[in-house]
C-alpha cells in the first residue's frame, strides 16, 4: 500500500477539479469524490501569501497537476528564460504529481497575448515545438504533459493531421499528452469533422491526464454552429458521451473537471467531479 507521500507523487485515475480559493474549506472538510487538485501555474509564481499557504496545506493531502498557461510552446520566438525560471522554482518546491502545458502561442515579440492561438502542423512548427519542450524539460528536470487545443479554423499550409503531430512531439521530445476531450468535441463541431475519428487516432497510450469543461453554443457569420471553450459552465452531454467512448478505449485516467468562469458553489463542481467518477468506475468494472 502507498503511504501518503507516495500516494502525492501521482495523479490518481480519480476526477480532479481545477482549484479555486473560494473552495479551500470545502475541499478540506469534505472533497466528495475529488481524489487530485489542478492549479495554473502562473496564479503561484509569487512569494508568500495566503495563496501559497493554501496550497502548501492541499499539497499536503491531496497530488496536485500545475498546468501551466504562459510558456507559449508554438511561439516563434525563444522561450521566456524568466518565466521559466519561476516555474521552476514552483514545481521545485511543489513537487507536484503532474505538468502540462498547451499546444498553442500567446506572445509576439515582447507581447503577451490573453489568448491561446492555434498552430499550423507543419515540419517547421514540429521543430519549434519539439526544441521549445526540449527545452521546458531539460530546465525544469521532469517530463512534461502537452494539451490538445480547441480549434476555430484550419490553416492550409498544415500537412500533419492534430493527432498525429502530437504523437511525433512526443517521439522525438519524450513528453506526454493531455487529452482534453471538450477541445476535441469543440473543435470537432467547428471544424466539421468527427470527435470518435479523433479520438481512435489519438496515441491514448501516451495520455497521463484527460480534461472536460463546459462550452458556450453560439453561430457563425453564415448560421453555422460555432462552439467557444469557455470553461463557464457544466459539461454537456455529448462530451460525457465522448468521454465514455475515449476510457472504453484507453481505460481509467485521470479526470479532470475545469470550470474558470462564472466559479460555482462546491455542490455543483463536485457533482460534475462525481459523475465523472461513475464513468471512470463504469469502464473499471
Amino acid at each position: 500500500m502507498l503511504d501518503a507521500a507516495e500516494k502525492r507523487d501521482r495523479l490518481p485515475d480519480a476526477p480532479g477539479v481545477g482549484y479555486k480559493p473560494q473552495h479551500f474549506a470545502r475541499i478540506m472538510a469534505d472533497p466528495g469524490a475529488v481524489g487530485w487538485l489542478e492549479i495554473h501555474a502562473e496564479n503561484y509564481m509569487g512569494d508568500g501569501g495566503r495563496p501559497l499557504a493554501q496550497l502548501r496545506a492541499l499539497a499536503e493531502r491531496f497530488p496536485i497537476s500545475v498546468h501551466g498557461v504562459g510558456l507559449s510552446i508554438g511561439g516563434e520566438g525563444p522561450l521566456d528564460a524568466d518565466h521559466l525560471a519561476r516555474l521552476k522554482r514552483l514545481l521545485g518546491w511543489l513537487q507536484p504529481a503532474s505538468f502540462s502545458e498547451h499546444l498553442a502561442w500567446s506572445t509576439h515579440d515582447s507581447h503577451f497575448l490573453n489568448d491561446l492561438l492555434p498552430l499550423p502542423y507543419t515540419g517547421a512548427t514540429l521543430n519549434r515545438v519539439a526544441e521549445h519542450i526540449d527545452r521546458v524539460q531539460d530546465v525544469v528536470g521532469r517530463r512534461m504533459l502537452l494539451e490538445n487545443p480547441s480549434s476555430y479554423l484550419v490553416f492550409a499550409e498544415s500537412t500533419w493531421s492534430e493527432p498525429d503531430f502530437l504523437a511525433e512531439v512526443a517521439r522525438r521530445t519524450g513528453c506526454g499528452l493531455l487529452l482534453d476531450v471538450n477541445n476535441v468535441f469543440v473543435s470537432a463541431t467547428n471544424l466539421d469533422f468527427t470527435p470518435h475519428g479523433y479520438i481512435d487516432a489519438f496515441p491514448l497510450d501516451l495520455v497521463g491526464e484527460m480534461h472536460l469543461g463546459g462550452h458556450d453554443e453560439q453561430s457563425d457569420d453564415h448560421g453555422a454552429p460555432l462552439l467557444i471553450d469557455s470553461h463557464g459552465r457544466e459539461v454537456a452531454d455529448p462530451v460525457w458521451a465522448l468521454l465514455d467512448h475515449t476510457l472504453d478505449r484507453s481505460g481509467p485516467r485521470p479526470v479532470l473537471i475545469e470550470w474558470d468562469t462564472d466559479i460555482p458553489d462546491w455542490p455543483i463542481l463536485g457533482a460534475e467531479a462525481a459523475r465523472a467518477a461513475a464513468a471512470l468506475q463504469r469502464v473499471a468494472a
